[in-house]
């Protein structure tokens, strides 16, 4: 069994935790709004329904507006899987009816709320959206407004490291425990989403043992010779051999972010002495490199540093109420970290 790091394990960029607190002592605490970055169409055989959900996840949403609306839960659409233990508003399609609308208000004994309804051309895939807004309230903190206010501009300067949350590895890691058993053929037969899933968490691992080493080198932020970058807000990257001050500026302003592997079949697209640390750390997992392969999965790359846009943060007694917001794929606790160790009262 390959020696992995746990996510509490991973080094931070910004230094120590200024403090401690308690995370999700309600729902209310951790809020997130999604941004699809498109509009209704207003016109369609869909509706697109912006939800607001409390302590509910999004696939069992999608089972009770589908039941509401009379349709095969396999046609009801949303673009990304958001936190049970929250408040989250999110876009879901379901097919238009052919009568009357569902009285939607009948959801709210659910925790759900069905606060806009749009025609829309078709169903609402995943992905499609373009981020998030979080706000979260931490209670019971006791920290330095002094040393808060410069590790905010710190994380405003430089971004924090893109590592993949916890949520990704399942209870006590067990999607990766999962993935070496498929890898080494003891698995037995597996439904195709739950291979998915553990394929995922292992790739993942590798991706933030790489952002690690990265990070203890202090040039996870930086491009460097033989780097892959990814341009701001796409997936578009390009490799580099050398570092100018153009790429380095345009790194500085967010623009260009470096990027670490997703491993798949070949070789990864960077170069000299990258591309030998990549190497380096997917060696500690013997056989997943090339379980990745057999299983048909393809080198692909993702940023290794996060921008926090819009970062906000009030204390008011012992609380720490923070607001950022963060682009699809990324994850919350990973800005949390670099501020604070917490508690969570909702596992």
């Amino acid at each position: 069994m390959p020696d992995w790091t746990s996510c509490q394990d991973l080094p931070r960029a910004h230094g120590g935790p200024l403090g401690r607190g308690r995370l999700r002592s309600e729902p209310a605490d951790f809020q997130v709004e999604e941004q699809l970055g498109f509009a209704p169409d207003d016109e369609g055989d869909h509706l697109l329904l912006w939800v607001r959900k409390t302590d509910a996840n999004t696939e069992w949403t999608a089972r009770r507006l589908a039941s509401l609306a009379g349709a095969p839960v396999s046609t009801v659409g949303y673009a990304g899987l958001k936190d049970r233990h929250a408040v989250t508003t999110q876009w879901f399609s379901v097919p238009r009816p052919r009568s009357d609308l569902p009285d939607w208000s009948s959801l709210a004994a659910d925790g759900i709320e069905v606060l806009e309804v749009h025609p829309h051309r078709r169903k609402l895939r995943r992905g499609a959206l373009t981020g998030n807004r979080f706000r979260i309230w931490v209670r019971e903190v006791d920290l330095s407004p002094t040393e808060l206010v410069a590790r905010l501009e710190s994380i405003r300067a430089r971004g924090v490291p893109n590592y993949f949350g916890e949520q990704r590895f399942g209870h006590a890691d067990g999607n990766l425990v999962r993935a070496q058993a498929l890898f080494a053929g003891t698995a037995g037969r597996v439904p195709r989403h739950q291979r998915g899933l553990w394929l995922s968490a292992a790739r993942s691992q590798i991706f933030n043992e790489v952002l690690a080493e990265r990070v203890r080198r202090d040039d996870w932020d930086q491009p460097q010779p033989g780097d892959c970058l990814q341009l701001d807000g796409c997936q578009s990257h390009f490799s580099v051999e050398q570092i100018d001050e153009s790429l380095r500026e345009r790194g500085v302003r967010f623009d260009l972010h470096p990027t670490g592997p997703l491993w798949g079949a070949g070789a990864p697209p960077t170069r000299g002495a990258i591309q030998t640390l990549e190497d380096q750390v997917a060696a500690r997992f013997p056989g997943w490199p090339e379980g990745f392969a057999a299983f048909g999965l393809e080198q692909e790359r993702r940023a290794l540093r996060l921008p926090v846009r819009d970062l906000t943060a009030q204390t008011n007694g012992d609380w720490l109420e923070l607001g950022f917001e963060l682009p699809a794929g990324s994850y919350a606790t990973v800005v949390l970290r670099e501020l604070i160790d917490w508690e969570s009262t909702q596992n």
